[in-house]
């Protein structure tokens, strides 16, 4: 009987440590979405798990590894050229039986500019070996147009900027997007910002200030709108701040709505026959 269960204790041991060798390192990317407006940054999460007896090491002037990820035209399955030569994510180790959650950018490698349909793969290379994790695929989409806008620069001829205002469905509500393009004797593209949900009730409002502040004004809800705010300058664009206003007409009647939930008082309501 004891030989037989040392037997087994054996067996067992050495099944664990093929299975411990054999195992396979899992990578893993979910998009934010499954569509972007162009020139967004298209963010993700890159998941790794390593069951594997050995350390995995990616960005290390002493690592071997590698981490990337290839993107495909779905149409043609043509494969995209990274148009920035840098680390997909930040550097990371992993220790046997760890697991790392990493941000990426495909919009930063990729000039996913184009509205099309593409699927991305992400790829762990390790001791010659490669993990590949599961193909997604996302949409990439122009947006339905608000507003538009054409910005001059009294110190740079032949440069102007455009913006347009557009919306798009995500996270089952209307979100509005603002995206600038340089034109003239420039033709870089700038990020496109997601400004939040939009209820389309009034049209949104985008402005240029002379010293370079774009202003954009859009309706949040019935009782408050969103102003954001950039600074546009001929070699630079950064979004600056964002907040939320009341609608003046509104204001009031917001105000007596939460003065009767702070209080746990009940507006008064009337039968519909009665007027008093």
């Amino acid at each position: 009987m004891n030989r037989m269960i040392v037997s087994c204790l054996a067996s067992f041991v050495l099944t664990s440590a093929l299975f411990a060798e054999t195992a396979e390192i899992r990578v893993d990317l979910k998009l934010d979405s499954s569509d972007f407006v162009v020139g967004e940054r298209i963010r993700g999460v890159v998941d790794v798990v390593n069951p594997s007896p050995e350390r995995v090491s990616v960005g290390y002037s002493n690592s071997k590894d590698s981490f990337f990820i290839e993107v495909f035209r779905a149409s043609d399955m043509h494969q995209l050229d990274e148009t920035k030569k840098f680390p997909f994510v930040a550097r990371f180790r992993i220790d046997s039986g760890e697991g790392q959650k990493l941000e990426t950018f495909l919009g930063d490698h990729y000039g996913l500019r184009q509205p099309s349909r593409y699927l991305a793969k992400p790829v762990l290379v390790h001791g010659g070996s490669r993990y590949e994790g599961m193909v997604r695929a996302f949409d990439v989409v122009e947006g339905l147009q608000l507003a538009r806008a054409t910005q001059m620069f009294a110190n740079r001829k032949g440069l102007r900027r455009e913006f347009s205002l557009v919306y798009w469905s995500r996270n089952h509500s209307e979100h509005l997007f603002l995206k600038a393009m340089d034109a003239g004797n420039s033709s870089r593209n700038w990020e496109t910002r997601d400004l939040g949900a939009i209820l389309r009730l009034d049209r949104p409002a985008l402005s240029i200030m002379p010293k370079g502040e774009v202003v954009v004004l859009h309706r949040l809800n019935q009782d408050q709108f969103v102003r954001s705010e950039f600074w546009s300058l001929p070699d630079d664009y950064e979004f600056r701040l964002q907040e939320t206003v009341s609608d003046p007409e509104t204001a009031g009647t917001a105000r007596v709505r939460e003065l009767y939930k702070e209080g746990g008082v009940k507006a008064k309501t009337n039968p519909w026959w009665k007027f008093w």
